[in-house]
């Protein structure tokens, strides 16, 4: 006999909330995505509130909408950009250059011209490549250098393309100083979704080992970017983020003693995930045979429409449906053209067995990096449109 329905929607939205936003988007064509302002203000303060004596770059790339940046540029936020048009988008909504840290080592020669012609002074480097086009084309900058780490414990880990050896990072610290940029600081990203507290233990004693050997050659640096990977709220539990910050806290501390570097945080999806909620409807329910005791739910959206972060099953997204009743294990998938375009295979999803074409499904926690991942047209489809609630 199968169980019924369960869905516990308060540990991911208010009653009062969940109706505003039903009643601002029950006349819109699914699928799109709603995002509440004053959830994104509210995770801004809870982060800065948790560790005051950092300075905050938001990640633009997690949710760039216009309401979300004037409201943060209103609150004095930095910014992370991983692009020059990151950058100007930044720039129209009245972020200062001077708050803004390029902090792709990704980059042309022209985007970091033509970000130091726009006073972009602050870049991020792992490689001599880049470190000399950052000396040719923005001379004089402050550099920090990224130390690679291999993301254990994240649901999203960004490790491999990112950061070198510190055997590496070293001898760019030197070359940096040689180049006539100065050598401003060490950064590092534990991984997007880090569960494990720990790996930035790991982190911080590398940038202290950094530190140290740069001063034994006469170098000062002067900033630790402790990068992103605080939590959003999906299924799996994650510590309260108190709980990061009392163990960061003591880390650094730690390593560093009382007198700390300047601390840069580069949250992201902790800022924007748990804003965001996006609108599906179901396209339609089958079963493969008649035998089979999982049903298909396809959606309109899919992993080109918004939800690529599914790829491997990675995050795993809170979903809710106001039908009740019997629930069964469903497989999800979206609407394109592509075998790949499927949501959740292995991990089961518990839905109401009543569910049927036109229901709509409600999915949770998806502020963060969702429209930003939406394809431009791919079987024609649009991509994700968004909505604020102010």
């Amino acid at each position: 006999m199968e169980n019924e329905f369960q869905f516990d929607i308060e540990r991911y939205i208010t009653k009062e909330k969940f109706d505003k936003i039903k009643e601002f988007s029950k006349d819109k064509e699914t699928p799109f995505l709603v995002v509440d302002l004053e959830k994104v203000e509210e995770k801004y303060d809870e982060l800065l509130n948790s560790l005051p004596f950092a300075k905050i770059y938001y990640a633009v790339k997690a949710n760039p909408l216009e309401q979300v940046i004037r409201m943060l540029v209103r609150k004095g936020s930095n910014f992370d950009i991983a692009s020059v048009y990151e950058l100007d988008h930044v720039l129209a909504m009245g972020a200062s250059p001077e708050k803004i840290s390029y902090g792709n080592t990704i980059k042309k020669s022209k985007a970091i011209a033509y970000a130091y012609s726009r006073g972009v002074r602050m870049f991020a480097t792992d490689s001599e490549g880049d470190l000399r086009k950052i000396a040719e084309n923005a001379p004089g900058s402050r550099v920090f250098f990224r130390i690679l780490t291999d993301g254990s414990g994240a649901d999203w880990p960004l490790s491999r393309k990112f950061g070198a050896h510190p055997d590496t990072i070293y001898k760019l610290i030197l070359l940096a100083a040689e180049l006539g940029l100065e050598p401003y600081g060490i950064s590092f990203h534990v991984g997007s979704q880090q569960r494990d507290i720990g790996q930035w233990d790991n982190a911080i004693s590398i940038c202290k080992y950094l530190f140290d050997s740069a001063k034994s050659n006469g170098i000062k640096l002067k900033m630790l970017n402790l990068g992103g990977g605080f939590p959003a709220t999906y299924i799996s539990p994650t510590h309260e983020t108190s709980v990061y910050a009392t163990e960061i806290i003591r880390f650094l501390k730690e390593d560093f003693g009382e007198t700390l570097p300047e601390i840069i945080l580069e949250p992201g999806r902790f800022m924007a995930g748990d804003a965001g909620v996006l609108v599906s409807e179901v396209i339609l329910v089958s079963k493969k045979s008649e035998v089979n005791q999982y049903s298909w739910v396809y959606l309109d959206a899919g992993k080109f429409g918004g939800l690529i972060e599914t790829l491997d099953e990675a995050i795993k997204y809170p979903i809710y449906s106001e039908k009740t009743g019997p629930s069964q294990e469903t497989i999800l998938a979206g609407p394109t053209c592509d075998s790949m375009d499927i949501l959740y295979e292995t991990e089961k999803y518990a839905l109401p067995a009543s569910l049927e074409e036109g229901d709509r499904l409600y999915i949770f926690t998806t502020g963060a990096y969702t429209q930003t991942y939406s394809s431009v047209c791919f079987n024609g489809f649009p991509p994700l449109q968004a909505y604020v609630l102010e």
